[in-house]
This record gives C-alpha cells, sequence and structure tokens, in this order.
C-alpha cells in the first residue's frame, strides 16, 4: 500500500513566525542605526515592506490551517514545546507596531493594541497550562519558555506612546519577574538534566533577549540609563559573550527553524547598544553597536538563504 503523507499545510508549523520576529528587530536595528550613524541609503523601509507581507502571508498559511487542519491545530497547542510558540504571533503585531511608530502612529496603536490584548490572552492560556499541566517534565523546558510570558516586556516600547504609562508598567512587571523565575529553572534543567537536543539548542540565544528587551522597554519608561538599565543591558552583553564564544557548537549543527532563535536575540543586543551609545555618547558603544550590526546582517542573509534553500528541498513542513 501506498503510504499517505499529511499534507505540508497540516503539517505548517506555528514556530515559522519566529521569522516575522527576527526580522521586525532587523528592521528596528537598521532604522535605528539609520539615524544614529547618518546613514545616507534607508534600507529599514524596504526590510520593513517585507516583513509586512511575510506576517501577512504566515498568518494566512496558518489560518488556512485552522480551518482545514482544526485538530494539528490543537495538537500543537498540547504540545509543550510547540504550545510557547504561538505568542509569536502577538509579539509579532506588537514589533511591528514598533517598527511603523515613525511612519503611522494610527496604524501603529492598532497594532499595538491588538497585539499586548492578545498577549495578554496567551499569556493567561498559558501560564495556566503550566499550572495544571499533567504531561510536562523538566527535560521539556528550554528557552523558547520565556515566549509567552516574558514576551510581555516588549509591549512599554511603543507602548508609553500610546496608552498610560500604567499599562506599560502593568506588563513590564510581568515579563521581569517571570523571567527571573524562568531563568532559574532553565538554568536548574540545563545544569542538572540532559543537554537540549540538536534541534532546540538555537534557542539558548533567547537567554540574550529578556534582559536586552528589558533595558530598552526601561529606558522608554524612565527616560534615562540608570543603574538598573546598566545592569539589565550588561547582563544581555554577558550572555552574548558566553554564547558568542561557544559559536563552533552551533555552527556544526544541521538547519532546522529553530535557527532563526539566533536573530531577535542579536537584533535586540544591536537595539540596546544603539540606546547606550545615543544616551551615554561613548565611542566603544558606537563601534561595538556597529559590529553587532554587521554581524546581524550576515546572520540574516545566512538565515534567509538557508530557510529558502530548506524549502525548495521540502525540508520544512513535514510531519515530525
Amino acid at each position: 500500500m501506498t503510504e499517505v503523507r499529511p499534507s505540508r499545510l497540516q503539517s505548517f508549523p506555528i514556530s515559522w513566525f519566529a521569522v516575522v520576529m527576527g526580522m521586525t528587530g532587523f528592521t528596528i536595528a537598521w532604522h535605528r542605526a539609520e539615524g544614529l550613524l547618518g546613514i545616507s541609503w534607508k534600507p529599514s523601509p524596504i526590510l520593513l515592506g517585507l516583513t509586512i507581507i511575510g506576517f501577512v502571508a504566515l498568518l494566512m498559511l496558518y489560518l488556512a490551517k485552522v480551518m482545514k487542519y482544526p485538530c494539528a491545530v490543537k495538537a500543537e497547542f498540547a504540545h509543550p514545546v510547540k504550545l510557547n510558540f504561538f505568542p509569536t504571533i502577538s509579539i509579532g503585531l506588537i514589533l511591528l507596531s514598533i517598527a511603523l511608530l515613525p511612519y503611522n502612529g494610527a496604524v501603529s496603536l492598532i497594532l499595538w493594541s491588538i497585539g499586548a490584548t492578545l498577549h495578554l490572552g496567551f499569556t493567561l492560556y498559558v501560564l495556566s497550562a503550566w499550572l495544571h499541566q499533567t504531561h510536562f517534565e523538566v527535560a521539556h523546558i528550554n528557552p523558547a519558555w520565556f515566549i509567552p510570558i516574558v514576551g510581555n516586556i516588549l509591549v512599554p516600547i511603543a507602548g508609553v506612546q500610546h496608552a498610560s504609562v500604567e499599562i506599560s508598567w502593568f506588563f513590564f512587571s510581568i515579563g521581569l519577574v517571570f523571567w527571573l523565575v524562568l531563568l532559574t529553572i532553565i538554568f536548574y534543567r540545563m545544569f542538572f538534566h540532559q543537554p537540549l537536543p540538536a534541534k532546540l539548542l538555537p534557542t539558548l540565544f533567547i537567554l540574550i533577549a529578556p534582559p536586552a528587551v528589558g533595558f530598552i522597554s526601561w529606558f522608554q519608561l524612565v527616560g534615562e540609563v540608570n543603574a538598573f538599565g546598566r545592569v539589565l543591558y550588561y547582563v544581555a552583553i554577558f550572555l552574548t559573550l558566553m554564547l558568542i564564544t561557544q559559536a563552533s557548537r552551533f555552527l556544526r549543527l544541521e538547519f532546522f527553524l529553530s535557527w532563526w532563535a539566533y536573530s531577535f536575540p542579536m537584533a535586540a543586543m544591536t537595539i540596546a547598544t544603539f540606546v547606550m551609545y545615543e544616551e551615554l555618547q561613548l565611542v566603544f558603544f558606537k563601534g561595538l553597536g556597529v559590529l553587532l550590526l554587521g554581524l546581524l546582517t550576515v546572520l540574516i542573509a545566512v538565515l534567509l538563504g538557508k530557510t529558502a534553500q530548506a524549502v525548495q528541498r521540502r525540508a520544512i513542513c513535514i510531519e515530525e
């Protein structure tokens, strides 16, 4: 008998939306660099347009999956790893609202409102699932677990422009406290249990995102680089150094869609460094920001190339 394979749409993973996070972070990093470094050629509007098109295309594909294969979507919602990627949709909306803020405040407000509300819903749902779960184990925990809860820390970046600052403090507080809680659990899992499987190893870069984004949000809330902001920034720098010194380990990995976990944290680190340079005017931060932007640009080019090759080989959207 001929084996019946699931359609590619049925196997379309929710983790595709991590691409939107990476591309939006890349866009924001270039926009920040253009103004700060006086770059005459401005790629960020082009990148923003491509990112919006990509987000809409992915959203349409996933909605088609929801309508045609609801059981497959339900299975992803029940999966201890895949569940944590559903909030990448709301984070994508929040990031697009940040990227669009310099161009269209009204559209930015709409996307921010939808994204923040949706993300709060995901946060409550995922936290409830964690509290009342019956099948999750320590081995399931990985840095992707930061996404649903700690993702709240993104809201103030555009939120201070769109609503009462108290709303931004609400979301920031959730993200900051649960970052510390989950960081402890994740390090416990990595120190005392089996190493992460190769497919999830790139998610270690997600460790960089909470303190880097937290620094940017804290700056938006208080308007200065103060002592606590420096703590967040330098923790992010240390984690970046820790992971970059293990580059050979990551370079040996086979390509998976999880490689996109490299992108947004590196973009956040780049943006945070440009904020440090803009506020402190130290040449070191300017040089570091340019270096990180160069690395980020190469990284995004590699990720796009690898992803295109994987799609062409039909190595993505297959049954796991």
